[in-house]
């Protein structure tokens, strides 16, 4: 499974990453950007609403318009978070 991460703490991509990977998701992490943010096609799609820009919002959620993404926000951008929406949306850890 693959997963997007947008906004977050920029000094916690990499833990939201190793995250990711303890659940078997490939995760990219954009926690800032200068115009467009280039979505892609992922299966999960987790916005961390406190700390992104309206601008950014609304570019991703154009960008995900009428395309099969799972659509996740969460006010906190806390490990336990990412952890609870992970568990939530993907099921148990596995071995990695």
């Amino acid at each position: 499974m693959s997963v997007l991460i947008v906004g977050g703490n920029e000094c916690m991509e990499r833990q939201y990453a190793d995250l990711c990977k303890q659940y078997r998701c490939k995760a990219k992490v954009v926690t800032k950007s200068s115009g467009a943010v280039n979505v892609g096609s992922p299966d999960l799609v987790v916005l961390f609403t406190a700390t992104m820009s309206h601008k950014m919002l609304r570019s991703v959620l154009s960008e995900t318009k009428g395309k099969n993404v799972q659509i996740e926000r969460c006010h906190s951008s806390s490990m336990s978070a990412l952890r609870s929406i992970l568990q939530t949306r993907v099921g148990a850890v596995g071995n990695v």
